[in-house]
């Protein structure tokens, strides 16, 4: 009896273990994904308070504007669906990037483009624009320049998109839409790449690096250390999904949902054969 009893004690306390083991760690998966929402929704705030008290004066300005607001937009969406951290800190970076365009706005309206933002995955990889060039793709011109202009209206802050990087600046059209939207590049990205920032200062790589991604070992989560202290783990599992780009809130990208704008360049994307 006393041998039973002994037996019953034990298995209560290995339950009660183990019941407190899981409580434990519930609650602080709980307080991790608190946390990374709390610091989501701070960059969402601070670029929703931009988005309304700002109006374009030209058409790069109204652009830039335009592309804030639909980061706002999405970003709004997947913080209100995440559930887990990872999920919570895509949100943040959608809300980044369109600080990045807010930024970009203004100095194209001839502000101060205000405070810095930190850097978003991918972004120090990809390298920026850093001379004016313009090249013949497919019977039309594509222009790249550090700076705005009516001639180069379209703004993008760096990173990767469907798995490759493109760099920050200001194009005639965004040459990366159609990639953006199917989520895959064509042959004629290659060409297109090399032909338009081969030898350029600011772009450290080819159009085969290019083809391969970049250097990912470069920038890897460059865009907050301290997400990446956090949920060291997960950086890796959002690194493709992660392309400056609309996220839906399980990492996708939700190119149905996109909406452009006016993107001012003219440029034509049907018979872009990427």
């Amino acid at each position: 009896m006393t041998t039973i009893l002994l037996i019953l004690v034990v298995l209560a306390v290995v339950v009660f273990l183990v019941m407190k083991s899981q409580q434990r760690g519930s609650g602080h998966s709980a307080t991790q994904l608190d946390d990374a929402k709390a610091d989501a929704r701070q960059a969402i705030e601070r670029l929703g308070g931009q988005v309304y008290n700002l109006t374009g004066s030209d058409n790069a300005s109204r652009q830039a504007l335009a592309d804030a607001a639909e980061r706002y937009n999405a970003a709004g969406s997947q913080i209100d669906q995440a559930a887990t951290p990872v999920q919570a800190r895509l949100a943040k970076q959608t809300a980044l990037e369109g600080l990045y365009y807010i930024r970009a706005a203004r100095v194209a309206m001839g502000m101060d483009p205000g405070p810095e933002v930190p850097s978003i995955d991918g972004q120090k990889a990809a390298g920026s624009v850093t001379e004016d060039r313009e090249v013949e793709f497919e019977g039309r011109k594509v222009a790249a320049s550090p700076n705005p202009s009516s001639h180069t209206p379209n703004y993008y802050p760096g990173g990767r998109v469907a798995g490759r990087p493109v760099p920050a600046g200001w194009y005639s059209e965004p040459w990366w839409k159609p990639a953006l939207v199917a989520g895959a590049w064509g042959l004629g990205s290659m060409m297109l790449f090399s032909t338009m920032f081969s030898g350029m200062a600011g772009v450290p790589y080819g159009a085969e690096a290019f083809a391969q991604g970049g250097d990912p070992g470069a920038d890897t989560g460059a865009g907050d250390s301290g997400d990446q202290g956090q949920d060291a783990g997960d950086s890796g599992a959002d690194q493709g999904s992660t392309d400056n780009t609309e996220y839906t809130a399980d990492g996708g990208y939700d190119g149905g949902g996109s909406d452009f704008g006016d993107f001012g360049g003219g440029g034509d994307f049907g018979g872009m054969d990427f």
